[in-house]
């Protein structure tokens, strides 16, 4: 049986931890304890004389390709990049939502629905507390939801008090507090890893899969660290200075959003020193695994390409667009829609390449074999 220990030595060791928190997240919503994630998000042993060695750790790791086949199997997943029943591209019908959220503001209207009409509980979201820094809550309120919007750079907090690693994404290591709760109704918004990791406990039926009704999956080119080099040499190639920025965005270019209304972009390319190392050999980018997936590429700026991919994502979506969401008239572009999922195909194929090469490198194949 694989335990832990199997785990660093042919996924942290090799620097292929996506620092997900699927094995923490189960370890401790079990409460078993053994495993804990250390300040820079990294799983260890906190207390290896807990460790039953059960192997499920290693088991829904989405770098272990056990239960791959399984996995896609039961969620219908096809190539190139997992199901697609539809595309679209919409927005939050709110304005508040729109101004405050990323692109569209569609995953937030979107969760705010499905909690207003009590289909779910809560939700398990990252929200900023700090510059580029956030942090994964469990929301269970309307209120939280929103304040949970957006990915902002806010100058009033203090940079250097947070260190040099600053993460767009975190964990999903509110599993425990969600058992604790008893909440049974909640949806997970999560990077590829993230889903693709509850997905793995899903298939094996543990605990708390069972408390996971939906997956909101996000269009990912990596989770990038902004120490102060790095943010030197941001502000340089766009030109601007940080004092200045009111908003930041990540999609196929960096996105810095100023006071004045002006929008500095720079290539995502020039940005691949800042990658997070093991980000270099994953080769999903529009969350194969999830209900529905959602992104700014492909849509026009305010706006979100959203996919499909489950008949529960499916219903979910198309019951939030008679009032929460404003979806684009196709009468104004009937090919918006496939232009911007071509788009979202063209970015996966880069990220996959990528992938592949990086892996090539080490020795180690792409665990989704496309």
């Amino acid at each position: 049986m694989k335990t832990f220990f199997d785990l660093i030595q042919r996924v942290q060791k090799p620097g292929l931890c996506h620092r997900c928190g699927g094995c923490v997240t189960f370890c401790t919503a079990v409460n078993y304890g053994a495993l804990e994630m250390d300040e820079d998000g990294k799983p260890r042993y906190r207390d290896i004389d807990k460790c039953i060695e059960c192997g499920l750790c290693y088991m829904i790791c989405p770098e272990i390709e056990e239960l791959e086949e399984e996995t896609r199997q039961r969620i219908g997943w096809s190539e190139p990049i997992g199901r697609v029943m539809e595309t679209t591209v919409a927005r939050a019908a709110d304005p508040a939502i729109r101004q405050r959220g990323t692109d569209g503001g569609v995953v937030t209207a979107l969760l705010a629905h499905l909690f207003d009409t009590g289909r779910i509980d809560g939700a398990i979201v990252s929200k900023q507390v700090g510059p580029f820094q956030r942090e994964s809550v469990l929301a269970t309120s309307r209120e939280e939801i929103l304040q949970a919007a957006g990915f902002f750079f806010d100058t009033s907090h203090g940079m250097k008090s947070l260190g040099d690693e600053y993460m767009i994404h975190t964990s999903i290591e509110q599993f425990s507090p969600l058992i604790k709760k008893g909440l049974r109704r909640v949806a997970l918004v999560g990077t590829p890893c993230q889903i693709q990791a509850f997905r793995r406990m899903e298939t094996i039926g543990i605990v708390p899969a069972d408390a996971i009704r939906i997956c909101l999956g996000l269009f990912c080119s990596g989770n990038f660290l902004f120490g102060e080099a790095q943010r030197k040499k941001i502000a340089k190639i766009g030109g601007f200075a940080w004092e200045d920025v009111r908003k930041i965005n990540v999609k196929d270019q960096f996105m810095a959003h100023l006071k004045s209304g002006e929008v500095r972009t720079i290539d995502i390319d020039a940005l691949a020193d800042m990658k997070r190392h093991a980000c270099r050999y994953c080769p999903d980018y529009s969350s194969q695994y999830a209900d529905i997936s959602f992104g700014g590429i492909g849509a026009e700026e305010g706006w979100t390409t959203v996919i499909t991919r489950t008949p529960q994502g499916r219903a979910a979506f198309a019951d939030a667009r008679q009032d929460a969401l404003e979806q684009y008239n196709p009468k104004d572009d009937p090919d918006y829609a496939s232009a911007a999922l071509n788009q979202v195909l063209q970015a996966a194929a880069r990220k996959r390449k990528a992938a592949r090469a990086c892996r090539r490198e080490l020795g180690r194949p792409v665990v989704v074999k496309q």
